[in-house]
């Protein structure tokens, strides 16, 4: 089995080594281009406008160009004519790689993998050379006077020297001729200039003179015929006029005629017409009662059938509803009685059920009371003592250090005196000071909204003073150098206030 495998997969490699071969090798030429294939015979092969296959890495490609290429062929210097008279010529040719096979060879031995300047450069040495053979055996009246025949011979002898190039002469134009200065092909147009001047001026004459006879014998003509035309044109119109009279008199006449003919008509296709009228009008009221009568019968037998069908229509609804309401009447009959037994019997259970909950309930509740009143009323007593002992403790704390133990529950109170005043502040959620400049008593916005709390924090201690005479800045300094050595201030255990007996420099 692998043995069949291996030989059926041969195959298949060799076609795709084969189409690969092809597709990597596969070669089109355009029509403006020449491709050569060489390598492996003596014989490259030649293809345009068709495509072909090459032999990856054993062959190669080249291209030339079919494109046509434009050259100016200038002289150099003054060439001699037939006639010894120095002449510089001015031509454009254009030039081509021929599509003769034979040609193709010449030029791909000349010109493959060139460009074309190099090209340009090869075909003006040709054409030059060439052109300077064709201007000595030229007289210089010939180039100048048939100067398409001197291209052409150009041309034609350049077209040897380039057929070998592999190359072709698509045309070949004279720019211009030039005689360096010398004047001589002006001079050769003196003669013909005057000689066509002459034959001018007579053939102008000549013209002028027939011109004005031909003028004269028009003129004479022309009023014969304008005197005649006018005569002819005079009894026309006599003519017409009379003619235009007798044809008004019989119109005139017809119309009479005809209006009067047209009255009678008119009268009696008037007097038809009523007759009609009046017929259609009578026929016509004789059809409005028939169908008036026609559509009373049809409307009679129509309210006979529709009546007849409501009733019989309404009168199996009736029964038909009836039928409906008593059975409906039977099922709620019996839904609502199942509903209130069902309504019953829950009843009786939720009861039964919410009195042995009001048992149980009232049973703990019970229970409960009387455990919180015997709670509270231990909880209350020992409050009692614990009260009454730190009310002792207290004052035999008061008594033991009096104005030093005020003095520290008034410093323990000033912070929750200073959160207290400060409150209200907290609940403010923006602030817009206006004054924010310093003024002239050095106090603004935001100074006055910093001093705030102490401000009042000094007015409520200064209010507890007047109330109670309890100076707790005198207390606090008390024991400052100040108050021993300049106020003498003393302080006295016994009474809770600060006494000042003397100052020391009285003077």
């Amino acid at each position: 089995m692998p043995d069949m495998t291996v030989v059926s997969i041969i195959p298949i490699i060799a076609v795709v080594l084969i189409l690969i071969i092809i597709a990597m090798g596969y070669v089109k030429a355009p029509t403006d281009e020449i491709i050569i294939i060489s390598g492996l015979r003596r014989t490259p092969k030649i293809i345009n406008g068709r495509s072909s296959v090459k032999i990856p890495f054993l062959q190669r490609t080249d291209r030339l160009s079919l494109k046509m290429l434009a050259v100016d062929v200038k002289t150099s210097k003054t060439i001699p004519t037939l006639d010894y008279i120095n002449i510089m010529v001015d031509s454009v040719a254009t030039v081509k790689i021929s599509a003769n096979p034979e040609m193709i060879q010449h030029a791909a031995e000349n010109f493959l993998n060139k460009d074309s300047k190099y090209i340009n450069s090869m075909v003006v040495n040709v054409l030059e050379g060439n052109l300077r053979e064709i201007i000595g055996s030229m007289r210089l009246v010939d180039i100048m006077n048939d100067r398409k025949t001197f291209a052409t011979k150009v041309q034609e002898n350049a077209a040897v020297d380039m057929a070998k190039m592999g190359l072709e002469i698509v045309s070949f134009n004279i720019q211009n001729i030039d005689d360096a200065g010398l004047g001589v092909i002006d001079n050769l147009g003196i003669a013909n200039t005057v000689a066509i001047r002459k034959n001018a001026e007579i053939s102008r004459a000549n013209a002028e003179k027939e011109i004005a006879v031909a003028q004269a014998i028009a003129k004479q003509e022309a009023n014969d015929a304008r005197v005649t035309a006018e005569t002819v044109i005079a009894t026309k119109n006599n003519e017409l006029q009379i003619k235009q009279a007798d044809l008004k008199v019989q119109a005139d006449t017809k119309k009479a005629e005809a209006d009067a003919a047209y009255e009678i008509q008119k009268q009696e296709q008037m007097k038809t017409i009523e007759i009609k009228t009046a017929e259609a009008q009578i026929a016509k009221q004789q059809k409005e009662v028939e169908i008036k009568e026609q559509e009373a019968a049809v409307q009679e037998q129509q309210l006979n059938a529709s009546i007849r069908k409501q009733a019989d229509a309404e009168r199996y609804r009736v029964q038909q509803q009836a039928e409906a309401n008593k059975f409906q009447t039977q099922q709620a009959a019996d839904a609502e009685k199942y509903k209130r037994i069902a309504e019953a019997e829950a009843k009786l259970a939720e009861q039964q059920k919410a009195a042995e909950a009001i048992r149980v309930a009232g049973e703990a509740e019970a229970a409960a009371t009387k455990a919180k009143g015997i709670a509270e009323a231990e909880a209350i007593k020992a409050k009692g003592e614990a009260e009454a002992a730190a009310m002792d403790k207290k004052a035999e704390a008061l008594k033991k250090y009096g104005q030093a133990a005020m003095t520290q529950m008034v410093v323990e109170k000033l912070p929750e005196m200073a959160k207290a005043i400060a409150q209200p502040l907290s609940a403010i959620d923006k602030i817009t000071i206006i004054d924010g400049g310093s003024s002239s008593e050095g106090v603004n916005g935001v100074t006055s909204m910093g001093g705030y709390v102490p401000g009042v924090l000094a007015k409520t201690i200064e209010s507890v003073k007047e109330t109670t005479g309890f100076d707790l800045k005198d207390v606090m300094q008390a024991n400052t150098i100040y108050a021993k050595t300049d106020r003498n201030v003393k302080f006295d255990a016994e009474n809770p206030v600060v006494v000042e007996t003397a100052t020391k420099n009285e003077d």
